[in-house]
């Protein structure tokens, strides 16, 4: 029955995303050119990296706010030491692909003290990562002295100006990590504790998994994958500001929760989450060529998820009933 429920719920999705495209079409003359439908992919690919993050540590029963801020911060940390002094940055000019293995980096340091935090001093999820969300935004705006850093590695560009078969590498690189992610939810034992433990973590203990070390280690990986994410943002912008990632978890909990990642944990797919992306995706680039300005964008995230979580909250006690 539960299955039926997702896939009816998928299946909604992807009809509300076919018509929202045939309005696009029909209202907006721009919309289906070829260097539109590239900006819109392009443009939700980091997006789409960061609610794999938040979604995979949403099942597990916590939250992670402070993904926005590793969205700036990971990225910025890696071109300060890849720019020279005379660049604003460190002046250790370390070579491009160190530096990319040092967003990387941070994006885990992040995600393993967040999991510090949560899993180890038991802290609050919600109030533990918004005071990190805040902490890293401070260090942002530290670390870019509150400006822009312009002279970056043509590497750092690379994932957004990249093209591979028509698409920029950062699409096939989502394409891939959600294919991936849902493999692992679906068929794997390590998938199959995700959904226990946040579904039922008294019965995760009873059932001998390891609910601690599965929960960090699903924290770790979300903080690499927005310290992707950032990257994608960077190369997709051409430049790293001190606002970088600023107000991005709003849109990242829309498009999770419109995809039917349950805020309760234990329940949701990776599909319904990229449904949910592309969804508001199109949404927002339909609003853009309108020129609807940006604070009404953000008013209907927020609509976004209150209705579908009354729409959830609805569903689920109808399937009670």
């Amino acid at each position: 029955m539960r299955g039926e429920r997702v896939r009816r719920r998928e299946l909604v999705l992807l009809s509300a995303l076919v018509l929202l495209i045939v309005v696009g079409a029909l209202s907006t003359p721009g919309f289906l050119t070829k260097a539109n439908l590239i900006g819109l992919l392009g443009a939700s690919a980091a997006l789409a990296l960061v609610v794999l993050a938040e979604s995979l540590v949403v099942l597990t029963g916590q939250f992670d706010l402070s993904l926005e801020s590793t969205v700036g911060l990971a990225p910025a940390v890696g071109a300060l030491l890849v720019m020279p002094a005379a660049s604003a940055g460190l002046g250790s000019q370390w070579p491009a692909v160190a530096g990319l293995l040092a967003v990387v980096a941070v994006g885990a340091l992040i995600g393993f003290i967040n999991g510090l935090l949560v899993v180890r001093l038991r802290l609050n999820a919600c109030i533990a990562t918004l005071a990190m969300l805040i902490v890293l935004r401070g260090m942002l705006v530290g670390a870019t002295r509150g400006g822009t850093l312009l002279d970056l590695p043509p590497a750092f560009f690379a994932p957004a100006t990249t093209m591979v078969f028509g698409l920029p590498l950062a699409v096939w690189l989502v394409a891939a990590v959600f294919a991936a992610a849902a493999w692992v939810l679906r068929y794997h034992r390590l998938g199959r504790a995700v959904y226990l433990i946040g579904g039922n973590p008294q019965a995760a203990h009873a059932a001998g998994i390891r609910v601690e070390r599965i929960t960090w280690s699903v924290f770790v990986l979300a903080g690499v994958l927005a310290s992707v994410g950032g990257l994608i943002v960077t190369g997709y912008v051409g430049a790293l500001n001190a606002n970088q990632g600023n107000g991005m978890i709003f849109a990242v909990f829309a498009a999770a929760v419109l995809g039917g990642i349950s805020l309760e944990g234990g329940r949701g797919t990776m599909l319904g989450a990229l449904l949910g992306v592309l969804l508001l995706g199109v949404a927002q680039n339909l609003l853009t060529l309108a020129q609807v300005p940006l604070f009404w964008i953000q008013a209907i995230y927020g609509v976004i998820i209150l209705g579908a979580l009354m729409t959830a909250r609805l569903t689920s006690r109808k399937g009670q009933n």
